[in-house]
């Protein structure tokens, strides 16, 4: 099986979520499945059924999680001898440059990528084309409005 990279916040958070469903969420899900047991015959009764489907849902996401955080690739940018170079985990400020509007991402696993908070999956067209580059390169990218240009003004690893 193949690692997962993420980053330190992404395995952390994803940890949290584990202990949140095996802990909090689990033992909720059983209670109800057993106060909806007592309600009588199970063959018509909604609630133990939305209850297992819920249970059902729960379970396969906390063995989901645990694979995920088996496989895990823990990259923490700030160890790696990057040279200014763009590479997972780093943030990279980009100036756009046709409207000179700057943009500030980080590039990071599948599971933590959130445009709008400014994390870009590793393996999103703008991330690909950022890794390997340095301050003041210029890449192009292919978005659905067309291809746009953007100068790479700079790289940090937090």
């Amino acid at each position: 099986m193949s690692k997962f990279p993420m980053t330190l916040r992404g395995a952390e958070r994803l940890r949290e979520e584990l202990r949140h469903r095996k802990s909090e969420l689990r033992p909720k899900i059983i209670a109800s499945i057993d106060e909806a047991r007592s309600h009588g015959d199970l063959r018509e009764n909604a609630e133990y059924h939305a209850a297992r489907e819920q249970h059902g849902f729960n379970e396969g996401r906390i063995q989901e999680i645990e694979a995920k955080l088996s496989n895990a690739q823990i990259i923490d940018p700030k160890a790696v001898a990057a040279n200014g170079k763009i590479i997972f985990g780093a943030t990279v400020s980009l100036a756009d440059a046709d409207s000179g509007e700057e943009q500030e991402y980080q590039i990071v696993g599948e599971d933590e990528a959130d445009v709008k908070a400014g994390l870009l999956s590793f393996n999103s067209p703008i991330a690909k084309a950022l890794i390997g580059k340095t301050q003041g390169d210029f890449v192009q990218v292919a978005t659905p409005k067309g291809v746009r240009e953007f100068e790479v003004v700079g790289v940090r690893y937090l």
